[in-house]
């Protein structure tokens, strides 16, 4: 699993805490903003697309995920982005409804569809995607369709880098997390790679790294965790992978949900290191299932799992 930068924790503290103790609101805690698909994971690992037999669909989206996650952990989150008018954008609405992802902030768009992802699983369960979004909803969000109430009254602002690379998208986007920051909110961010979907390495690069400055927190692939005071590597847990979709977004739930109860972990060493022990277990126990918003754990499960974590 992977883990970042840290930064600035002490300013955005003193904007959402009083004496370490965190404001009562009905708002939903953490909000995040991006795409929401579906993904069409093979039933069988190690073939191409064209050989395999069948796919399993199951909901997905980086942003997304990350909401479920955290209300799967018994956090409060809630989702703002646009899909489809459409079976699938209505299908999504409903799961983030039943698991509990506040969806005020979803929008239908009438005149796109959908964005679908067909996913290759190696036989290690790692991935290649074959994107369809040309032109999907998600990429249609426009700035005047957002909705700041949720992102103002929120404790943390989680985004990725999906949503930065066409417009309208891009400048709702930015706007949002500018929202975000100008509100005291702690900004979260995973750059999130997906190269087919930029038009090169170099926008890819350029794009991501321009809104870096702007975060908080800052996931990126390797296992270690840092911020100004304190670095270092944390245990995992051992398991058999199946598909590793979700992982990275099971992880920043993890991570999340416990920052949105209490800021000051950030500065004590000791329960920094068992809040990404517990991050490291969500991720794991993902990987063991196919698709990530159907494999996303629960609490409990995360919970009775943390006894067998490796040092």
């Amino acid at each position: 699993m992977g883990f970042g930068n840290l930064r600035n924790w002490d300013v955005r503290t003193k904007a959402i805490f009083s004496d370490g103790v965190p404001e009562t609101s009905n708002s939903p805690h953490v909000v995040c903003f991006g795409e929401l698909l579906i993904d069409f994971v093979p039933t069988v690992n190690g073939l191409s697309l064209a050989e395999a037999p069948a796919f399993k669909k199951a909901p997905g989206g980086a942003p997304a995920n990350v909401a479920v996650g955290i209300a799967r952990l018994g956090g409060s989150s809630a989702f703002i982005g646009k899909v489809g008018d459409d079976e699938f954008g209505y299908m999504l609405a409903d799961i983030l409804k039943q698991n509990n992802v506040n969806n005020q902030g979803l929008l239908f768009d009438p005149h796109a569809r959908t964005a679908l992802a067909f996913v290759t699983l190696r036989s290690d369960g790692e991935r290649e995607f074959m994107f369809y979004r040309n032109l999907s909803a998600d990429m249609l969000l426009e700035e005047k369709e957002l909705d700041l109430d949720l992102i103002w009254k929120a404790k943390i602002f989680h985004h990725g880098s999906i949503s930065l690379i066409t417009e309208p998208c891009k400048t709702a986007h930015i706007a949002a997390a500018k929202a975000a920051k100008d509100a005291g909110v702690l900004v979260s961010y995973d750059p999130n790679l997906r190269l087919p979907l930029w038009s090169s390495a170099e926008d890819a690069r350029d794009g991501i790294l321009s809104i870096w400055e702007t975060a908080d927190v800052i996931k990126v692939q390797m296992a270690v965790g840092i911020t100004k005071d304190f670095s270092g590597r944390v245990g995992g847990l051992k398991v058999s992978a199946v598909d590793t979709t979700g992982a990275g977004d099971a992880f920043v739930a993890g991570v999340l949900s416990q920052l949105a109860t209490d800021f000051s972990l950030l500065q004590d060493e000791g329960r920094l290191r068992e809040a990404l022990k517990f991050a490291n277990v969500c991720g794991a126990l993902t990987v063991t299932e196919r698709g990530a918003i159907p494999a996303l754990p629960t609490r409990q499960q995360v919970l009775d799992a943390l006894t067998n974590v490796v040092a």
